[in-house]
C-alpha cells in the first residue's frame, strides 16, 4: 500500500508541474510574440500523444490570447508518422489531429534534413504539413522572431 502511494503522490506531483513555460505564458501581462512548440522524439507513435497536448495548451493559450500565432516543429522520428502513406492507416488519429491543428491555423513543420536521410522528399508528406528545409533552422527562425520555444517531452 505505500508503494502505491508513492507512485500516486509522485504521478501527482508531476501533473502539478505539468507546463509550466504555458503557466508562466497565462499568467504574463504582455502577449509573447508567438509560441513554437519543439517535438524530438526517437518514437514514430509520439505524435499520437503530442500533438493532443499541443492542441490543448494551444486551446489554453489562445483563451488567454486569442490572436497568439502558434507553431510546431516536429524533427525526430516521430515526424515519420505524419507520411502521407500513413494517413489512412493505424496513424490516420495523428493525420486528424493535424489537420485539426491547421484548421486552428497552427502551424505545423517537420525536418526535411531528417526526411531526407531515411529517403522521403517534401512530396511523401501531405499538403497540412510544411517540410521545412531544417527542424532546427526553423525553430531558430521563430525564436529570431520573439517566438517563446515549448518543449514537448514524453507522454503524460
Amino acid at each position: 500500500m505505500r508503494l502505491f502511494s508513492k507512485i500516486l503522490l509522485l504521478f501527482l506531483s508531476s501533473l502539478a508541474m505539468a507546463d509550466p513555460q504555458v503557466d508562466r505564458l497565462l499568467e504574463a501581462e504582455e502577449e509573447p510574440a508567438g509560441v513554437v512548440f519543439e517535438i524530438i522524439e526517437d518514437d514514430d507513435d509520439a505524435l499520437g500523444w503530442a500533438l493532443p497536448k499541443v492542441a490543448r495548451l494551444s486551446t489554453k493559450l489562445r483563451a488567454r490570447f486569442p490572436e497568439l500565432p502558434i507553431a510546431v516543429v516536429s524533427h525526430g522520428r516521430e515526424q515519420f508518422g505524419l507520411l502521407a502513406d500513413e494517413a489512412d492507416g493505424l496513424l490516420a488519429p495523428i493525420h486528424d489531429k493535424a489537420r485539426q491543428l491547421q484548421s486552428e491555423d497552427i502551424d505545423l513543420h517537420v525536418c526535411g534534413v531528417h526526411a531526407g536521410w531515411d529517403g522521403y522528399t517534401p512530396e511523401d508528406y501531405p499538403a497540412y504539413v510544411d517540410v521545412s528545409p531544417s527542424g532546427p533552422a526553423q525553430i531558430r527562425d521563430y525564436r529570431n522572431l520573439g517566438f517563446v520555444l515549448i518543449v514537448l517531452q514524453g507522454p503524460e
